[in-house]
């Protein structure tokens, strides 16, 4: 019998909440006045949904992470992989990215859109990951015993960052072994260098300059690796882009202006139509060049190869690029959170826009990571122009 009366009960409770709600669904839709801007009626919607959270959810309730949530909603709501609200929190850790500095392991990673698995491509060097014997193709499957494949990249990022001499445990999987491995490291601040040079040839004077992405502090870094070649008598220079997401849009422009002769690197239009122009002047580098690219080079790196490709400067080695002909503008707010908003499409000098197309390599050329192919290939076709 007691069974009986609860059922009853338990049945005409949810009937009276159902009620409830149709009720206050009724409210919604018959109180808007036709006259009611759009935002007018978000605004009361947001209300009307904050005060039934507040009467009836039985969870604990954070009014500052549903604040934030709503923000992140409304711009999620825009569909725009590239656009993206910070909160205060995380926009002081994307500025000190962009700086080139960071407090985490020190490692580079990429993740394949199709399978999700995140693959470290390199270790910086004395950094907690390269004293930790992580290396390039290394897989990471968890981060402090939670699963990772397939997780946004940038929440997995988040995670292995934190606050330093605080630890995190990576379990790792070797391709070349197929064994796991759990390690553990104290996390540091890394100053991450974004530009490394070397000579590949001594006798074609041939230089390499890898980029691993464009920083505020990249150009410096460039601009004193392309002097050091030039005093060794460069006569030929191979650009590693490979695996580089992209980053400052002015940097690149400036590295393409010491590169190559007068003209347009790289014009932008917004929703208007209005046009931007950014050049270089005649003073170039006017020796053979070849860049190298694959699937991981994007944005920044694909301005860089365009307009190498448009000049006529230099050949592109590799496979297909990322395809991002997209800009964005970070619109930073007093409250200390931001906006990160596609605002523009930039074209290479000829016109093209990449967006989802990515640039074409002169020369195609599928790596094989054993003899690194693409890297060859390059330095072939620069022993061959170089007399």
């Amino acid at each position: 019998m007691k069974n009986k009366n609860f059922k009853t009960g338990f049945i005409l409770g949810m009937l009276s909440a159902a009620v409830l709600a149709i009720g206050i669904g009724a409210g919604i839709y018959f109180a808007m006045p036709k006259s009611t801007t759009v935002s007018e009626m978000s605004a009361k919607k947001m209300t009307l949904i904050e005060k039934v959270v507040d009467a009836y959810y039985y969870g604990k309730i954070d009014k500052s992470k549903m604040e934030e949530g709503t923000y992140k909603g409304l711009v999620e709501g825009l569909e725009d992989p590239y656009s993206e609200y910070y909160t205060k929190k995380e926009y002081e850790e994307q500025q000190l990215e962009s700086s080139g500095k960071y407090v985490g392991i020190g490692a580079y990673v990429t993740q394949n859109d199709k399978t999700g698995i995140i693959t470290i491509t390199k270790a910086i060097d004395n950094s907690p990951a390269k004293k930790a014997g992580l290396k390039s193709g290394d897989v990471i499957a968890q981060v402090n015993g939670k699963e990772v494949t397939g997780m946004d990249l940038e929440k997995v990022v988040s995670k292995i960052k934190g606050k330093e001499n605080t630890k995190v445990t990576l379990k790792i999987y070797d391709p070349k072994t197929t064994k796991y491995k759990n390690v553990t490291m104290v996390r540091k601040a890394v100053d991450s260098p974004s530009v490394a040079s070397k000579m590949i040839d001594k006798k074609k004077k041939i230089g390499y300059i890898a980029i691993s992405e464009f920083d505020t502090n990249t150009i410096v870094q460039f601009e004193k690796q392309l002097a050091k070649l030039k005093k060794k008598k460069m006569k030929g220079v191979i650009f590693d882009l490979r695996y580089n997401p992209g980053g400052s849009y002015d940097v690149v422009c400036q590295m393409l202006d010491d590169i190559l002769p007068e003209g347009v690197v790289v014009f932008t239009k917004d929703k208007n139509g209005n046009r931007d122009e950014e050049t270089s002047d005649e003073k170039c580098l006017d020796i053979p060049m070849v860049v190298l690219q694959n699937e991981g080079s994007a944005s920044a790196s694909e301005i860089f190869a365009g307009a190498v490709q448009d000049f006529k400067a230099g050949t592109i080695v590799g496979t297909q690029s990322y395809g991002k002909g997209v800009v964005q503008n970070v619109f930073p707010f007093n409250d200390g959170s931001a906006l990160k908003l596609t605002i523009r499409k930039y074209f290479t000098p000829n016109g093209r826009n990449i967006n989802g197309k990515g640039i074409t390599p002169d020369v195609k050329v599928e790596n094989d990571e054993k003899t690194d192919k693409q890297f060859n290939t390059a330095k072939s076709i620069l022993q061959k122009k170089i007399k």
